[in-house]
């Protein structure tokens, strides 16, 4: 066959070649967990891989990907791209980006885009975004302008036809903490995209296309289709909401307003009355916000149809022009996920009489807890990480909140062993928090604490400590629905002391910092619980017995540590008979 352009894919085939370029992404996310120099990439999975068809249409993502920066890209990438004539690219060439308002909000997220060649002319673009733990700048929450943040990288040819511009990778090593290890994770971006490439072109020559444009009609009007289906399962009507967002420190409460239109397989968020952008860094981009909206939308829809552009299709968003959800250069955005990672929150909180079974109550790990630590050893060497914690999530009508997750974003807790190979620091101490969960008939998630220390044995010891925290839920607590109990706050402590969460802090050696994380909202009337998964709860440690009693109405014998179900029945209320 030398012309596909007509090609129809009868079900059986399309499955296939599906499922084939799926496993051509995670290849290419596998390469990165290989070659990544950040323990963020490696080991906390913070990046996504993905490729689109000739015109910029997402095709694929990565199964492991954020939803934040995949979201974000569907909308960036197509726009780059079609800013490019197709004839003006050439074999090789690779681009660099990190312009928050094209792409995924923050100049940690560098987007290395390329496109594939087949048969001498470009057929699909492959992109991955990395979130770069180390892009220079002043690393805190409370910077007023982007200009603070870190190097700003317009849309540049790291290659051009496939010969290295070094120029573009010496001014990013002069203008970041580690350059070493920014410069080993660009490369190791290169390299997946390169897997990416050559996986579609073996794809393509074993399928005999000389298009992938075609195979992209059909999956992504399949995809249009299928969500279309699954939104019109829901009542016409306009949902509305309005949410408060905690500012850090002593800045004020930031205020989200939201309506949620359905209308037939159709569906349209409006922030209409939303707060205006601040002067510190937890203003969004539209493109994050929006990611955040539809990933509600569709886990909450049908979490199975596949994520492309027919996926995007079906959901409009209009949100005002200096809003704090859609804000306007050169706001600080560093920290944007503490306003960001709620949307998706509130749109189930506004769909939630209309979609009752398919929202979660309030997180712990929304926003996840973004922590940046950095500072330079005992021989004056510096050193720079980041780790990204969860805490409880909110409980379902059918499940309890998974502990330690990060949600609505995803990604990986960096294990113990790498935080203190990567660094001077000391972890003494990680663990679930008792009596964090929200109380409910469906429990929320436990949170947890971790407790890092500063050494201080001499010539080992680290010099000035400075941690940057990107977290929340210290004055507001996770919220239950449907008669749910709150989860527990999230605290920030040096030296068992609150500390601002707002700003920098500084530690020298011997000084310890303490993260809790929030605990997730209840589902439904905690009375309602069985009174065997609340013996349960007890025997984990997740539920004190002064609680099991307090707030499930259940009595747990203290020295045998077994429910005792007629003091327990006589306590709800309930007749033995």
């Amino acid at each position: 066959m030398t012309n596909n352009s007509a090609r129809k894919f009868d079900p059986i085939t399309l499955e296939i070649l599906w499922r084939r370029l799926i496993s051509i992404v995670d290849e290419a996310d596998a390469s990165v967990a290989r070659t990544a120099f950040s323990s963020l990439l490696r080991d906390a999975h913070d990046y996504t891989c993905m490729f689109t068809d000739s015109r910029g249409q997402e095709l694929v993502q990565g199964t492991f990907c954020t939803p934040g920066q995949a979201g974000a890209m569907a909308l960036g990438v197509k726009k780059i791209i079609k800013s490019i004539p197709l004839g003006n690219y050439n074999e090789g060439d690779v681009f660099i980006v990190n312009d928050p308002w094209l792409l995924a909000g923050h100049l940690n997220d560098v987007c290395v885009l390329s496109p594939i060649f087949f048969k001498g002319r470009p057929v699909a673009f492959t992109a991955c975004v990395f979130h770069h733990s180390d892009i220079g700048g002043r690393v805190s929450s409370d910077n007023r302008e982007v200009f603070e943040e870190g190097i700003y990288i317009p849309v540049t040819k790291l290659y051009d036809a496939g010969k290295l511009n070094e120029d573009v990778l010496n001014i990013i090593r002069w203008n970041v903490r580690t350059p070493e290890e920014v410069t080993g994770d660009i490369r190791s971006q290169v390299a997946a995209n390169h897997v990416c490439a050559q996986k579609i072109i073996e794809m393509m020559d074993d399928e005999r296309l000389d298009t992938l444009d075609t195979l992209a009609d059909e999956i992504i009007d399949r995809t249009e289709s299928s969500m279309r289906s699954a939104i019109e399962k829901i009542a016409d009507g306009t949902y509305a909401h309005e949410g408060i967002i905690e500012g850090a420190g002593e800045k004020s409460d930031i205020k989200i307003k939201l309506t949620v239109k359905v209308d037939g397989s159709d569906i349209y968020v409006d922030f209409d009355g939303t707060s205006d952008q601040v002067d510190w860094g937890v203003n969004v981009v539209y493109n994050f916000t929006y990611a955040y909206v539809f990933m509600a939308i569709k886990s909450a829809f049908d979490p199975d149809i596949p994520i492309n552009e027919g996926a995007i299709r079906p959901i409009k968003m209009t949100a005002p022009e200096g809003s704090i959800i859609n804000c306007k250069f050169p706001a600080a955005v560093a920290a944007r996920m503490q306003v960001g990672h709620f949307m998706t929150e509130m749109v189930f909180n506004a769909m939630a009489e209309a979609t009752p079974d398919n929202i979660i109550a309030g997180s712990g790990g929304t926003p996840a807890q973004t922590n940046i630590l950095y500072g330079k050893r005992a021989n004056g060497k510096p050193w720079h990480t980041m780790i990204i914690r969860g805490g409880g999530m909110g409980a379902s009508s059918r499940f309890d909140g998974h502990h330690c997750a990060i949600f609505p974003a995803n990604g990986a807790n960096t294990p113990v062993e790498i935080l203190e190979s990567d660094t001077p620091l000391i972890i003494e101490e990680r663990g679930l928090v008792m009596d964090s969960g929200g109380p409910g008939k469906q429990r929320g998630g436990i949170g947890r604490q971790m407790i890092i220390r500063a050494p201080d044995d001499g010539e080992n010891s680290p010099k000035r400590t400075t941690f940057a925290i990107q977290a929340g839920r210290f004055i507001y607590p996770p919220q239950g629905i449907f008669g749910g109990k709150d989860g527990s706050k999230a605290k920030f402590l040096k030296n068992e002391e609150n500390a601002d969460p707002s700003g920098l802090t500084f530690c020298d050696p011997g000084d310890r910092i303490s993260f809790v994380s929030a605990g997730g909202g209840g589902y439904g009337n905690p009375f309602e619980r069985d009174p065997k998964a609340v013996e349960r709860d007890v025997e984990y440690g997740y539920v004190s017995i002064e609680k099991a009693k307090q707030y499930y109405g259940v009595i747990i014998e203290p020295d045998s540590g077994t429910l005792d179900l007629d003091a327990t029945r006589r306590l709800r209320g309930i007749s033995s008979e």
